[in-house]
């Protein structure tokens, strides 16, 4: 812009606008486009640096002299960039640099930090120079020893390649000599054929076509590239060199066509022709083939090292489709191994607890272990109580009813050595349970009640004693009693095979008073004296095996069984198998509560942490680790499954088997859902249910089980029409209401008579009441009148007993009933009458029937329906 005034020009700048940006950035837009048509525009910034060219003299500035200067920092360039002297920090030229720095401000201190800095960047120089070196010498002798590397590899490969030679050149000799045994006309033949000339031949040498007409002339030839240098003559590979050796660097990179064989190649056709050399088929080689219970078809084609289309060809042969995964029982997989010309050895899926139980132990490491005793006996005949005695504490209290329901385990101690107690049921519905107490001791004490004598369940007790095989001892308990008289007791005995030592046999017979204590001490004794004589022992130092005495499920611990060590030390840490249930144990308490670290043999402990609740009677024993347990457990698992599926497809058949059964035979069911609180109880309820059956009505068990009633088991006797019976437990708040809302009735029982009673009365009123008859008389008709709107009425006399109106009557004709019905009137005279006395006459008339003739005999009965009992 230019202003003119008074003869002067005045130039004036242009405002400049106030902006943002940054001195030396240039500013551009690019637009984006996306895929579907949208645009976007981005500011791009770009930076520009100022580059001077060397030598260039910059703009001369003002010298700043700051107030404290910071020492600079020297940076020692590399050793291979020409340094350039430095001018005297003396010398300041007048338009100095930037880095300038003005002598007189320097103090003595930055000169010496000056000079240090100077001596350490030589000293650096001269360890970089030094490292650089090493690092060179230790690149050269990398170099030479991959050098060596490659002759080495060159070397062996050279090696590798005439020795293949070498065998090629034999093979070529064994074909001919072959050939030149072969006959005359053969060789006639071959030398014949005309000889082909090879591919790499005619595709190296274009110009040995014919160059002029003819055929030659009709080939259509290809554009040559323009070469510098003229082309080799070209070789053409025969048999000979197309054996050499496989593909390498030099006939890759030659003129060649680079055909040969591979080192594989050349073996298989080695391999091939001594094959064909020798006489005779190669020698099948006979396995031994594992069978399982089911296998694939490939899986025994690898156990018999033969090719699954092998097998899958001879299955065509039978007319059967299969393929590789197609899956094969045992049977037809040993048919297959024995065709193919194996032997085979079959396994079963049992197998897994092969090693588990049984484990023999060597004589040297077994030692002493206390006798397990069983007390058996008739119910009330004072076991518990004599138990309690020896132990000096009270069970009897805590059992309902004073009778026992569970297997006791407990442990006592007599002159330095422990004795071990099981205490058994006596009722008769615990008859499985007093089996299971036997087989799993080494003595029996017989207990009978001197002013009671042998009861039934004192003989069953001894059935079960030698049936187990183990030596009884014969307790007379309540010879403090003014009617006890143990010499009956033992005349008894010798009725069951029982011979006391007073009566002239081995079984020996004490004494004693459950209430006075009297005779105790003599009882402890021959338990010791019996255990000495049959030396009991065991080894400590082994895995741990022994029986499930007990098992209930535990609100606040879970499934606990109460387990009896027979051998073996069992350790908490330890993984057991137990039935169909496994776990690690967690904790062992002793039969005082206590907790314990281990069970030694003969101990009984309660165990916790099982996954499940095992059955009563089931064997325990310690496995290595958790897979094997797991894979015991579902094994066991399948085959209980597998037996109740078994079980019910034998009892359910068709549904026209089912109705056709149900009307036969007009059997009625009773279901029960049953939990106890262990399982030796749900098992002796079940036994005694299963007694009150008969051919009309049966208790159906829909669920037993241990523990708690719960709200599954409410859904159940819903879902199944059940009552729920409770052994000792009850049923929480949701399953009482979930009861309660469904109508369920839930009955809690703690004395298993009352249990058994009641559901006795209760399939007593399922049976269809006895229908009973009863005669009245006879009457004979006289003579039959037709009387208008009333039909046939017959003139009878009485001629036995009497005949009463509403009652059931029967026409004989000649000894053989013609109808059975009631009557429709009863006249004497005019008169309705409700019965008619013998030898006097009457008219009677039946119901909806009128072929009634003169002669015909009317019997009359009354019908009586009397309830039924079990």
């Amino acid at each position: 812009m230019t202003d003119t005034k008074d003869d002067k020009t005045l130039t004036v700048a242009p405002k400049k606008t106030l902006t943002l940006k940054r001195p030396g950035i240039e500013q551009g837009t690019v637009r984006q486009n996306f895929s579907h048509g949208r645009t976007k525009s981005v500011v791009v910034e770009t930076k520009k640096r100022k580059f001077s060219a060397p030598g260039e003299q910059r703009e001369a500035s003002p010298v700043i002299t700051p107030a404290a200067p910071k020492p600079a920092v020297t940076v020692a360039p590399p050793p291979n960039v020409e340094r350039t002297p430095r001018p005297s920090p003396t010398v300041r030229p007048a338009g100095g640099d930037r880095g300038g720095v003005v002598l007189n401000s320097l103090s003595r201190g930055e000169m010496d930090a000056r000079r240090r800095a100077l001596e350490e960047a030589k000293v650096r120089e001269v360890e970089e120079r030094a490292r650089a070196v090493e690092d060179a010498k230790r690149r050269a002798e990398e170099d030479e020893r991959r050098q060596r590397e490659r002759l080495e590899s060159a070397r062996r490969q050279a090696e590798e390649e005439a020795r293949i030679q070498a065998e090629a050149e034999a093979s070529r000799r064994a074909e001919e000599e072959a050939r030149r045994r072969a006959p005359e006309a053969d060789t006639a033949d071959e030398d014949e054929k005309p000889i082909t000339k090879p591919r790499s031949v005619a595709a190296a040498s274009p110009s040995a076509a014919a160059p002029g007409g003819g055929a030659g002339a009709s080939i259509r030839r290809t554009p040559l590239k323009p070469e510098v240098a003229p082309a080799k003559p070209t070789k053409t590979k025969g048999e000979d060199d197309r054996r050499r050796g496989k593909l390498t660097l030099t006939a890759a990179t030659s003129d060649g066509d680079g055909r040969s064989r591979s080192l594989s190649s050349m073996r298989r056709r080695q391999e091939k022709f001594k094959r064909s050399m020798q006489q005779g088929e190669r020698e099948k080689i006979a396995r031994e083939v594992v069978l399982p219970e089911t296998i694939t078809v490939q899986e025994l084609a690898s156990r018999m090292a033969e090719r699954a289309v092998d097998l899958i060809k001879y299955f065509m042969k039978q007319g059967q489709m299969m393929t590789p995964g197609s899956v094969l029982d045992a049977d037809t997989a040993e048919l297959i191994a024995n065709e193919f010309g194996h032997t085979v050895r079959r396994v079963s899926d049992s197998d897994i607890e092969e090693g588990l139980f049984n484990i023999r132990d060597q004589d040297d490491t077994l030692q002493s272990r206390s006798p397990v005793v069983t007390i058996m006996g008739h119910v009330d005949h004072g076991k518990t109580s004599l138990l309690d005695a020896i132990r000096e504490a009270s069970v009897v209290s805590g059992e309902a009813g004073g009778i026992t329901q569970h297997i006791g385990a407990y442990q006592v101690e007599k002159n330095g050595q422990k004795i071990t107690f099981l205490d058994t049921p006596g009722h008769e519905a615990f008859t499985a349970m007093r089996a299971r107490g036997a087989q799993a001791t080494d003595i029996a004490i017989l207990v009978v009640a001197a002013d009671d004598s042998v009861m039934p369940q004192t003989i069953e007790s001894i059935s079960h004693a030698k049936a187990a095989g183990v030596p009884i001892i014969v307790a007379i308990n309540k010879v403090d009693k003014p009617a006890a008289d143990a010499q009956k007791v033992r005349t008894q005995l010798l009725q069951h095979e029982v011979f006391v030592e007073s009566m002239g046999g081995e079984v020996l017979d004490v004494e004693v008073s459950a209430k006075t204590g009297a005779g105790l001490d003599k009882l402890l004794e021959a338990i010791l004296l019996q255990s000495e004589i049959l030396d009991l022992k065991a080894n400590p130092d082994r895995t741990a095996e022994g029986v499930v005495i007990e098992a209930q499920l535990d609100k606040g611990r879970g499934p606990v069984a109460t387990i009896l060590v027979q051998t073996g030390t069992l350790k908490t840490g330890d993984i057991i198998v137990a039935g169909n249930v496994y776990g690690k144990v967690r904790a062992l308490v002793n039969d005082q509560g206590k907790m314990v670290p281990e069970a030694a043999p003969s101990m009984p402990v309660e165990v916790l942490g099982l996954s499940g609740t095992p059955s009563a009677g089931d064997r325990f024993a310690v496995v290595e680790t958790e897979a094997r347990a797991r894979e015991i457990s579902e094994y066991r698992q399948r085959v209980a499954r597998d037996k109740a599926v078994a079980r019910q497809s034998g009892q359910r058949g068709s549904l026209e088997q089912m109705m056709s059964q149900l009307q036969n035979s007009g059997l009625k069911e009773f279901p029960l859902v049953i939990k106890a609180d262990v399982q030796g109880s749900a098992e002796a309820i079940v036994a005694a249910l299963d007694k009150l059956g008969t051919d009309e009505v049966r208790a159906r068990i829909v669920h037993v089980g241990a523990g708690a009633i719960t709200e599954s088991d409410v859904s159940l006797a819903e879902t199944s029409n059940a009552v729920i019976i409770g052994f000792n437990v009850r049923a929480n708040k949701q399953a009482r209401t979930a009861a309660d809302q469904a109508g369920i009735e839930v009955r809690y029982y703690n004395i298993i008579y009352n249990l058994v009673d009641d559901v006795k009365q209760a399939m007593s009123g399922l049976l269809s009441p006895e229908r009973r008859e009863t005669f009245l008389g006879n009457a004979e008709i006289l003579e039959v009148f037709n009387i208008t709107k009333t039909g046939k009425v017959a003139g009878c006399r009485v001629t036995e007993g009497k005949v009463e109106r509403g009652a059931g009557v029967r026409l004989i004709r000649d000894n053989v009933v013609i109808h059975e019905g009631t009557l429709k009137t009863l006249k004497r005279f005019k008169d309705e009458v409700g019965e008619v006395p013998v030898g006097q006459e009457c008219g009677m008339a039946f119901q909806n029937y009128e072929d009634i003739r003169q002669g015909d005999v009317i019997e009359c009965f009354r019908v009586e329906m009397i309830t039924r009992t079990l």
